[in-house]
């Protein structure tokens, strides 16, 4: 029994000893567990503070990339304007306000790149060494931009579907939309170099065609659908001469023979009397079946009426200009009525980028016209817009008028594809074309020539057709584009 009671003592003695033993390894194990728990946060607090600090450099230089390609600012104020963006939100993710710091900012101008250099120094939350135990982060962005100028022509649906209906106002939110789309690309340019220009094409049953409208042909029913020719009684009587006059004598002398009832415009014809989906100037010297010489006048339908559905709208087009006030007031006083001629618009809105129009524009006072096709040098942009679907054309009906909408959507797609053909990028917004007063025909119709007209998508963030239903999502579908624009002057 001692002995039994010896080895129990024993046994107790040594368990003590063990347990002293325990607590040592215990303390030694969770200092090792604190230590890798602490680096493990502070791994993360670096980790987070990173990424906080590039995604703010990120977004700094982009944006300041994208003012530059657009023309906000100039290149002397990419520095103030990341440091402002900077400045604004810098305190993202775990960041603090005011302490990301911008150590070096380059704009290289032969690159056309921006690149911003700056770091964050970051106080650990379990420092190793000492209180306050600070580690610096480090963040550098490169974007590119461009400094090519942007002409965009907005071509602008103000048809009797656009009228407002009880508590449905399309054409109200036309006007918010189209005159925000205006202020966000002409914001903050210097006004005597605008690298943004935008051009306006309202429509409905035809085009107004506002000052440029001497450089229309009035036909006269069951006349000519040419303007005079070389050698005609007209031109003799007034001329005392078998040969072409000057382009400013030709225009006083057709204008005084076929007074304009309007400024209204359709489309221009060839000499078989189909539609001329060319962008030649009206000062081009055509010839007719006969070889006799004329002028390339835009066409006044002698089926325009003047009155009704069938009349010329009151809003004429703007020929590319950087004020703001301008387009904005024409905006604001347009008026819903009459039917969709959108080939006549396509074709007017391809003229405003034109440079052969430039000349005629320039003689008008409206501004310098339209900058040679130069992709490295010029973004050209059409925005073309409409509710519905196309329904009024007259070049090529042969009077058969009831056949107008295929005529028209036809048109459009031709002329469409010869502004692809020269360089502008194509930008379409179907509004409403799901209304339930179109038949499931005309809404496909519609969106099909909407999609076929648009440029082909260059990747999912690069859109080129929308859909709006809302005065909300036509706005938005403005925007878009206009980000998009800079892609175009970075890419074309």
């Amino acid at each position: 029994m001692r002995q039994f009671r010896g080895v129990v003592r024993g046994v107790d003695g040594f368990t003590r000893d063990r347990g002293g033993n325990f607590a040592i390894l215990f303390g030694a194990a969770a200092s090792v567990l604190a230590l890798g728990v602490g680096f493990a946060v502070n791994i993360s607090q670096l980790y987070n503070a990173r990424s906080s600090l590039q995604g703010v450099v990120d977004a700094a230089v982009t944006s300041t990339a994208r003012d530059l390609t657009l023309g906000v600012i100039t290149e002397a104020d990419a520095n103030k304007t990341v440091q402002a963006f900077l400045d604004a939100n810098s305190a993202a993710g775990i960041l603090q306000a005011n302490q990301v710091v911008l150590d070096k900012l380059t704009v290289n101008r032969t690159a056309n790149t921006v690149q911003a250099d700056a770091h964050v120094d970051v106080g650990l939350y379990f420092p190793f060494f000492s209180t306050g135990d600070m580690r610096r982060v480090n963040a550098s962005t490169t974007a590119l931009y461009s400094d090519k100028q942007v002409e965009v022509a907005m071509m602008l649906d103000i048809t009797g579907s656009m009228a407002k209906k009880g508590k449905v106002d399309k054409i109200g939110d036309l006007k918010a939309a189209a005159k925000n789309a205006v202020r966000t690309m002409l914001q903050n340019q210097d006004p005597k170099n605008p690298r943004v220009r935008v051009a306006l094409v309202p429509y409905a049953s035809a085009v107004n065609a506002g000052k440029l409208a001497e450089n229309v042909y009035v036909e006269n029913q069951g006349g000519s659908d040419l303007p005079p020719v070389a050698g005609s009684t007209l031109l003799v009587a007034k001329t005392n001469s078998k040969l072409l006059p000057s382009f400013s004598d030709y225009v006083s002398i057709v204008g005084a023979a076929t007074p304009r009832p309007d400024n209204c415009a359709t489309e221009r014809k060839d000499k078989n009397g189909n539609p001329d989906f060319s962008a030649d100037g009206p000062d081009t010297v055509r010839t007719d079946k006969n070889g006799k010489k004329y002028y390339a006048l835009v066409n006044r339908d002698d089926h325009l009426g003047g009155s009704g559905m069938n009349k010329c709208p009151t809003a004429a087009v703007i020929p590319l200009t950087a004020d703001s006030g301008a387009l904005l007031d024409s905006i604001d006083h347009f008026q819903a009525d009459g039917y969709t001629a959108g080939a006549i618009a396509v074709q007017w809105t391809y003229y405003m980028l034109s440079p052969q129009w430039r000349t005629v524009i320039k003689n008008a006072g409206l501004g310098s016209g339209p900058s040679d096709n130069n992709a490295k040098k010029i973004a050209k942009v059409a925005i073309l817009m409409t509710d519905g679907q196309f329904n009024t054309a007259f070049a090529g009906a042969g009077g058969n008028y009831n056949g107008q909408g295929n005529l028209a959507r036809g048109n459009a797609q031709t002329l469409c594809g010869n502004m692809k053909d020269d360089g502008i990028e194509v930008f379409t917004i179907g509004f409403d074309l799901n209304d339930k007063d179109m038949s499931a025909t005309e809404r496909d119709q519609a969106k099909a020539v909407l999609k076929d007209c648009s440029s082909k998508d260059t990747s999912s963030a690069n859109k080129h057709y929308f859909e709006a239903s809302t005065g909300a999502e036509l706005d938005a579908a403005f925007q878009e584009i206009i980000r998009n624009t800079e892609k175009v002057a970075l890419t074309q």
